[in-house]
Formats: C-alpha cells, sequence, structure tokens
C-alpha cells in the first residue's frame, strides 16, 4: 500500500510538472499550480508559486554580437523589444493578475485594483542635430487599472461567498452540579458526560439563495437512576434554506462582480496590446534617431576631412607666396569648428547608444554583454517615393476601430453600468423567504427505572437506532417565515445611485471626448507625414544643391578664380544642408510611426503578434529588415 500510494503521488506531481514545463517554455511569466501527496484534496489550501522575475537576457542578443559590436536591424530592435523591455514583461503580469482576481470574484470576494499603467518608454537624446517629432499624438489612455492595489469599496449589496464550506464541531465536557433538590435527580450532585458532535455544509448561490445541511448528535451520561435511558444520545438532520426576494435576489445582482471583471480581462489585454505598441513605436524612434546619429557622425567626419584637406592647401599656398596668411587663419577657424561639431555628434552616439541598450536589456547598460559593445546599424533611412495614405475618413475609422484605449473605456462604461445594477438593487428594502425542515431521533440504554415506562422499548438502541429514526422522519419540526427590514429614508442608497449615474455619465462624455481627440491625432498625423515628407524633399534638393556648389567652387578656388572664404562657407552650407537631410529623414521616420500609433496599425505594421508578445519570444529571425517607418 505505502508503496502505491508513492507511485501516485510522484505520478500526481509528473502531471502537474507538465503544464508549469510548458509554461516555462512559453515565456518567464507564469502561475504554477499547488503541488501535494493528496493532489485535489491539499489544492485548495496550498500557495501557489509565483516563479520570481527573470532579469536574463534572450539568447537572441548574444547571436547579435560579433567582434565587439551589436549588429541589429530595425526589426531586431522589435524582437528584443518584444522578449527583454522591462515594461512589456511588467504588463504581461496583467493578464495573470487579471485572472486571479476572476477566481476571486468567482468565489463571491471583492474585486481588487492591481497591476501599473501604460509606460511612454524611453527618448532620444535631445541635443542637436536629430529632434523627435511627436506629430502632436496625444496620450488618450484609459486604461481603468490602478497603479496600487487594494481592495474596491463595494457598493450594493455585497456578493455570497459561492465557494461551499464544510465544518466540523466536537467537544467532550464533563459537568458537575450540586443538586438543592435531590429527590428528582436521585443524588446530591449530577454528574454528566457529555460528548458533542456537528456536521455542517453551507453553500449560497448566485440567486441569493443560501442553504445550509447540519447533522448532530449528542450523548449524555448521567450519574442518577431515576433517568429511562442512562446514557442516551440524541440528534438531529436539520436543513434550513433562504431566499432574497428584494435586495440580493438574482444572478444579475450577485454575478455583477465576475461580469466586471471578465471585461476587466478584456481591459488588461488592451493595455498589454497598448503598452506594446508604445514600447514598439519608442524603440523604433531610438533605433532611427540612431542611425542618423551614424550618418551625422559620417557627415562630420567628412567636415572634418575637408577643413583639414583645406588647411592643408592653404597652408601650402601661403609657402608658396599665392595666398595671404589670413587665409589659414580662416582655415584653420573652420576646423575647429568643424572639430566642435564631431564631437557633439560622437557624444550624441554614446548617449544613444546607452538609452536604446537599457530599452532592449532586462538589467539595463549593467549586462555584461553590453557594456562595452558599439551598436552597428544595418539600416539606412530611406522613405518611399510616394505616399500612399488613405482618406482622413477612412484613417480615422480604422483608429476608432482599432485604438486600444477607445474598446477600454467603451469596456469600462459597460462594468459600470453592471455595478449599477446592484447599486439600484439596494434600493429595495431587505425581504427573506425562509423554510427549515428538523428530523430529531433519541436512542440509549433502558435503565431498571426505564423498564417501567410504556413505550421505552421503541427509544433502546444504539447510534443506529437513532440514524433510523431520523431517517425514518419520526419526529420532525418544520417552520417557515419571511423577514421584512425597511428603510424609513433610504438617503445613502439613494445617493450612491444618483452619484454612479453622474459617474457614467462623465465617462460617457469623456470618451466621447477621446473620439474627438483620436479624429484629431489622425488628422495630425496625417498632416505631419506630408509635412515631414515636404521637407524631407526639399532638405535632399537643398543638398543636392548645396554639393554642386561646394563642388563648382572647389574646382574655381584651385584654379584661382575664387577665394578660400568661400570656399569655407560652402563647406558650412553643405554640412549644414546634410544635417538637416538627417534630421528631415529623422523626423519622417518618426512621422511614420507617429501615424501607425494614431491609427492603431503599430503592430501590424511590424509584423507582431499578440501571442508572441505574450510568450516573449519573436518569430522573426535575426537580421530581417523592415524600412524606415514600419512598412513592408
Amino acid at each position: 500500500m505505502e508503496r502505491f500510494i508513492h507511485f501516485l503521488a510522484v505520478f500526481c506531481v509528473a502531471v502537474f510538472a507538465l503544464p508549469a514545463a510548458a509554461a516555462q517554455a512559453e515565456g518567464s511569466v507564469r502561475i504554477e499550480p499547488a503541488h501535494g501527496k493528496l493532489g485535489w484534496v491539499t489544492h485548495p489550501y496550498q500557495a501557489r508559486y509565483v516563479p520570481p522575475v527573470n532579469l536574463a537576457n534572450s539568447s537572441r542578443l548574444d547571436s547579435m554580437i560579433r567582434a565587439g559590436n551589436l549588429y541589429l536591424t530595425a526589426q531586431d530592435v522589435v524582437a528584443l523589444a518584444l522578449e527583454n523591455n522591462i515594461d512589456i514583461e511588467i504588463q504581461r503580469y496583467g493578464p495573470l493578475l487579471a485572472r486571479e482576481i476572476l477566481r476571486r470574484a468567482e468565489a463571491g470576494g471583492l474585486l481588487r485594483t492591481v497591476g501599473l499603467g501604460v509606460s511612454a518608454g524611453p527618448t532620444s537624446v535631445n541635443l542637436q542635430g536629430v529632434s523627435v517629432n511627436t506629430n502632436g499624438l496625444s496620450s488618450t489612455a484609459g486604461t481603468g487599472v490602478s497603479s496600487s492595489g487594494g481592495i474596491v469599496t463595494q457598493l450594493g449589496p455585497q456578493p455570497p461567498s459561492l465557494d461551499p464550506a464544510f465544518s466540523v464541531f466536537a467537544q467532550w465536557q464533563h459537568v458537575t452540579s450540586p443538586q438543592s433538590n435531590t429527590f428528582l435527580i436521585g443524588t446530591n450532585e449530577e454528574i454528566e458526560d457529555l460528548h458533542t458532535y456537528q456536521f455542517q455544509y453551507s453553500q449560497n448561490w448566485l440567486t441569493g439563495t443560501s442553504a445550509q445541511v447540519t447533522w448532530a448528535s449528542q450523548y449524555t451520561k448521567i450519574n442518577s437512576d431515576l433517568f429511562s435511558l442512562n446514557p442516551f444520545q440524541n440528534g438531529y438532520l436539520d436543513l434550513q434554506v433562504t431566499q432574497n426576494l428584494l435586495q440580493g435576489f438574482g444572478s444579475a445582482v450577485n454575478g455583477r462582480n465576475i461580469r466586471i471583471q471578465k471585461n476587466n480581462m478584456k481591459v488588461t489585454d488592451l493595455q498589454f496590446k497598448q503598452q506594446v505598441a508604445t514600447t514598439i513605436s519608442s524603440v523604433l524612434n531610438l533605433y532611427w534617431d540612431l542611425v542618423a546619429y551614424n550618418q551625422e557622425l559620417q557627415s562630420r567626419n567628412e567636415e572634418v576631412r575637408v577643413a583639414q584637406q583645406l588647411l592643408d592647401n592653404n597652408r601650402e599656398q601661403v609657402r608658396l607666396g599665392t595666398l595671404a596668411e589670413i587665409e589659414v587663419t580662416r582655415a584653420q577657424s573652420q576646423l575647429y569648428t568643424a572639430k566642435q561639431d564631431l564631437l557633439i555628434a560622437q557624444t550624441n552616439l554614446i548617449q544613444q547608444e546607452a538609452i536604446l541598450k537599457n530599452a532592449l536589456s532586462r538589467s539595463g547598460i549593467a549586462s555584461p554583454e553590453l557594456e562595452n559593445i558599439h551598436i552597428v546599424p544595418l539600416d539606412r533611412m530611406t522613405a518611399p517615393s510616394s505616399e500612399n495614405l488613405p482618406s482622413i475618413e477612412q484613417a480615422v475609422a480604422s483608429a476608432l476601430q482599432k485604438r486600444p484605449e477607445l474598446e477600454q473605456a467603451r469596456l469600462n462604461i459597460d462594468s459600470k453600468k453592471t455595478g449599477l445594477v446592484g447599486i439600484r438593487n439596494e434600493l429595495r428594502p431587505t425581504l427573506q423567504a425562509f423554510a427549515e425542515v428538523t428530523n430529531n431521533g433519541l436512542t440509549g440504554s433502558a435503565t431498571e427505572f426505564g423498564m417501567q415506562s410504556p413505550g421505552i422499548g421503541y427509544f433502546a438502541g444504539g447510534y443506529s437506532n437513532l440514524v433510523a429514526q431520523v431517517f425514518r422522519r419520526n419526529f420532525p419540526n418544520y417552520s417557515a417565515g419571511i423577514s421584512l427590514n425597511i428603510p424609513l429614508r433610504n438617503r445613502a442608497a439613494q445617493s450612491d445611485y444618483v452619484t454612479s449615474v453622474i459617474d457614467i455619465r462623465q465617462s460617457e462624455l469623456d470618451l466621447q471626448k477621446q473620439v474627438n481627440q483620436v479624429r484629431l491625432d489622425v488628422q495630425n498625423a496625417i498632416v505631419g507625414l506630408q509635412q515631414a515628407r515636404a521637407r524631407l524633399d526639399a532638405a535632399v534638393q537643398a543638398r543636392i544643391l548645396s554639393r554642386a556648389t561646394f563642388d563648382g567652387d572647389e574646382k574655381k578656388f584651385q584654379l584661382g578664380a575664387t577665394t578660400s572664404y568661400q570656399v569655407v562657407q560652402d563647406q558650412r552650407d553643405l554640412s549644414s544642408a546634410q544635417s538637416s537631410e538627417m534630421e528631415a529623414l529623422a523626423n519622417y521616420s518618426h512621422a511614420r510611426i507617429s501615424y501607425d500609433q494614431a491609427i492603431g496599425n503599430t503592430l501590424e505594421a511590424n509584423q507582431i503578434t499578440i501571442e508572441e508578445a505574450k510568450a516573449g519570444k519573436s518569430r522573426v529571425p535575426p537580421g530581417a529588415k523592415i524600412p524606415a517607418g514600419g512598412k513592408q
């Protein structure tokens, strides 16, 4: 038998370990079931295990490091953010928290608010050169999830506890009582040995019905010969049923917390989706800014090279006597300015790399594998030859359907209306109907005194005789009644109801405000994208013209047809035009990302599914590329 129990325990552990292993394969965020040698008998009384947070980065990060460099494409940045970003990892706990609160609600417990709101994510270095332009995209997140845990104030009738309860009571007594009338007892002291046992099962239902079944028996032995039965046992089987008829009646009232929490689970899923979209947009902005800083650095290096070459040429011509000494001073001034610009570009690049590393690693820049790593972006910022944008009406329709914060607001309004059912129910008086049926029994050993009593033989017997009397219903009791409690003024309930209705009205207006803001966001995003494209086209033309001017004047200078001052000025103009082009390209990429955010298309544009985001494992292989803006 002992070997069989051991085998059964090992089997149960193996069975329950399978889901945990599967969950561990999917991601670090999980809840493991309770384990116990007695299986389901002890599981309800054991704490389920929540593993500690996982601060290890995914293997993808190591696979991209070669020769001290981290080679990244935009798609790699997206994949690493899904696997390692802490903001997304925090929100992965949201669905688990929501399911646990649903378990609490299904047991009749009050709702709790848990979790954290959506994090805006990191922003780029904001020194010189490239600037981040969000194109007026507003933050209209209405998550309905509090940033701190606690118990929500319950308005309306409190839902009944829906977990059944079983209770056992046992008591052993020895009682000695001095007697003032020894004739009735036959002795000057009464000594009783009492053994009391009670078993009770109770259950509540969403309909407002509650019931309890009680089996109780008591063994009594008395030091008196004047009892007909001694020792004797009496007991009963009792059934009590209570039904709420007004306040607390019906599943619509008592089950409202369950329906609200099911809405909250959808809200949590939407919040997770919103966090993923926000984080992906943020890290893409960081990446394209890093690409811009790299290109800016190349431009500044070229500026230093040209300035150094000009200085060397001027010094040679001064030595030959074909150029005035002042031209060397001008060339030196240009070289110092170019080196200063180069230093700023290098500083921006270093800081931008640190910000991007921090966003793509769970331990931030303290990660040993990233400490001395240089990020090498494999993409260059480009723009499509033309914009294929839908009409504003189509874009707005897409945004109204896809923006998660709007759906969250609608679900929160629906939850408030569901809670209003219970608040309205509290306006009613309390009316309960109750009924009780009790079957009694008595048995014991007949004494010599009892033998002289007629009918005592019916009660003579053991415990089985008591049970038989109870189930034969030889000695039944019945009772039924109603209980009515009428509040005469009921001001608190009326105030709660009106306050809740006003709160719903405010939420409905706030939803309309969010809808209006989304329309404005879409329009601003489209206008911003068009402006960014126009600015980019103008910057490209300006850079082309500046390059042509510089090349022409440099040839003239070599032929002696112009001054070195003009060449220096042309070089400055060319550097400024190149910087403007980089800034315009960066702003275009930001505008494209903001447009995808505005219409709720960030995940689709970057080929992300919610399933892989929740699992924390991207299906995209390393090195995949997407162009600036996220469109394939």
